[in-house]
């Protein structure tokens, strides 16, 4: 058995050199969907900072609209960068947990409503209803085949699974870092220990 153990653990290790490649993919999965948040709350400010006032409740609605959308802007460019990764980190996984509690909290775990999910809660099961009601007025008064060609018409339920999911992802890059050869963070680490060396 031990052998079989050690055999299996030596066979791992050529894997080791090509561990950047998780950290890469998380990154390149993060980086647009913050760029585009980011940029969505500026280019909307007044609307952002009417919405943290009013709906969200927040203090200092226009403090927190710059710091999210400062964020999540200069936070999807480090992540495409693979720069600064943990510093990074930390403020957008903050970005992410105040979005789950302040927005999505109340909403449960779905982001769509599928009724079908055994995480599905009232406000998902309220939704059939509804959704077959928008099938039966697309199906009467507009032309289904169409309208539907693209996809199924879903109801937004808005819950915390893309926010959490995010948090998650962003906290295994603040314990692996960027990853190695494929991040700016990788090379200047690596110029320098061989500096230091010198």
């Amino acid at each position: 058995m031990k052998n079989f153990i050690n055999n299996f653990y030596l066979g791992t290790t050529p894997a080791r050199y090509l561990d950047g490649f998780a950290p890469l993919a998380f990154r390149i999965f993060l980086a647009p969907i913050m760029l585009q948040s980011g940029w969505t709350k500026i280019a909307g400010f007044e609307n952002t900072v009417n919405w943290f006032e009013s709906s969200l409740n927040l203090p200092f609605p226009e403090v927190m609209v710059v710091l999210a959308a400062g964020t999540e802007f200069v936070g999807g460019i480090l992540l495409l960068a693979g720069l600064g990764i943990r510093i990074i980190a930390p403020p957008l996984m903050v970005v992410m947990l105040v979005a789950a509690f302040t927005v999505h909290w109340d909403n449960g775990w779905l982001v769509l409503s599928d009724a079908s999910s055994w995480l599905a809660n009232e406000r998902v099961m309220e939704a059939v209803e509804k959704k077959q009601r928008v099938h039966a007025i697309l199906r009467e008064h507009g032309n289904y085949n169409w309208l539907t060609s693209s996809g199924p018409v879903t109801i937004l339920n808005n819950g915390i699974e893309f926010a959490i999911t995010y948090f998650i992802m962003l906290l295994s890059l603040f314990f692996t870092g960027a990853g190695r050869y494929f991040s700016l963070d990788y090379w200047f680490c690596r110029g320098a220990r061989e500096g230091s060396r010198r």
